[in-house]
């Protein structure tokens, strides 16, 4: 089955900070099933102006795989990342978090459109206690998040109006003029 950018873009679903802080019903919920499921993969590419960067991904699309996340890794690859997968349109104010996270992410967000809105660094967060930990906000609506090592979208010139695409499946996207 192949399916177009979008509908690949706007097949998850949603989720709101809430839900990702332990302690809530909805993140209970979520930690609870988070080890039942497998995490697909796939490649993609982001499109600059230095010439398309090629990345494997694993997808989350679960509530349970997004609040999971890349937490208590290691090591992250240098070609690899984590796409986080939305249904709806997230607001510019919901974020992401570093709670049990050990190694330093970027993040860019993505819309609909497959551009890249915005794009923060995150350092790990040390303590033990979630409440203690900050939150990272788009400050653009989004529909999916993708993270990397620290470092990686600046060395390689990716910035906002950049482009994500899955070859094969979605085809590809040019970066703005």
């Amino acid at each position: 089955m192949n399916l177009t950018r979008r509908q690949l873009l706007n097949a998850s679903l949603g989720l709101s900070l809430a839900a990702l802080l332990p302690g809530t019903v909805l993140g209970a919920l979520a930690w609870a099933g988070a080890d039942n499921e497998s995490v697909d993969r796939l490649s993609l590419a982001i499109h600059s102006e230095s010439g398309p960067h090629r990345l494997d991904v694993d997808v989350a699309k679960t509530p349970a795989q997004r609040q999971q996340g890349l937490m208590e890794r290691e090591h992250l690859p240098e070609q690899q990342g984590m796409l986080f997968r939305f249904e709806n349109e997230q607001p510019a104010g919901n974020a992401f978090w570093m709670y049990r996270t050990l190694i330093p992410l970027d993040i860019a967000f993505i819309d609909k459109e497959g551009r890249i809105v915005a794009i923060n660094t995150m350092p790990p967060c040390e303590s033990d206690n979630p409440g203690a930990c900050p939150a990272y906000p788009a400050g653009a609506a989004y529909y999916s998040a993708l993270e990397t090592n620290a470092g990686y979208f600046a060395a390689r010139g990716i910035k906002v109006s950049d482009c994500v695409s899955v070859p094969g499946e979605a085809g590809f996207c040019q970066p703005a003029d």
